[in-house]
């Protein structure tokens, strides 16, 4: 499976947010952005995830980093998890999963010792430059739910 490598073209989107407003990754021209893409809302493990993304939203932002995470779950599902969870970031709607697919998020994984096909949990540093175009400055698939945002503001000296 092809994977997106630090250096590369980050894949351009817009998609609905939990407001279903269209968000794009031009959107966050000139600046960095967090985008982690997570199987399903409102589930332990993505709950988990979400969770300390938010927790760690502050000093992100002090770094100069935003945060985006994306599903392919319907905006009104994301809607109910932003409100259960109090969560202060972006979160967007890929039902089709054209964006999942551009960012090689989704495919063949192993869960519970069988193949299946579903999200791959991935996390990407995105560059964003003046003109809306993006690099990817870190890629990382197959992370886990617990302790991901921790290991990855370490290596982001955050």
């Amino acid at each position: 499976m092809p994977t997106l490598q630090p250096g590369d073209v980050a894949p351009a989107f817009t998609l609905l947010d939990a407001d279903q407003q269209p968000v794009s990754l031009s959107d966050f021209a000139g600046g960095r952005v967090i985008v982690y893409f997570f199987p399903a809302a409102l589930t332990p493990g993505c709950t988990t995830q979400a969770v300390d993304f938010d927790a760690a939203l502050s000093d992100l932002a002090a770094a100069g980093y935003q945060v985006v995470g994306i599903s392919p779950d319907s905006p009104e599902k994301l809607a109910r998890f932003r409100e259960q969870e109090s969560l202060g970031f972006t979160l967007l709607a890929d039902p089709d999963k054209n964006v999942l697919k551009a960012y090689d998020a989704y495919g063949m994984r192993v869960l519970y010792g069988k193949q299946i096909e579903g999200v791959i949990r991935s996390t990407f540093v995105v560059d964003v430059d003046d003109a809306g175009a993006g690099t990817i400055a870190v890629a990382q698939y197959n992370v886990r739910a617990t302790g991901h945002v921790a290991k990855l503001r370490r290596e982001l000296g955050v």
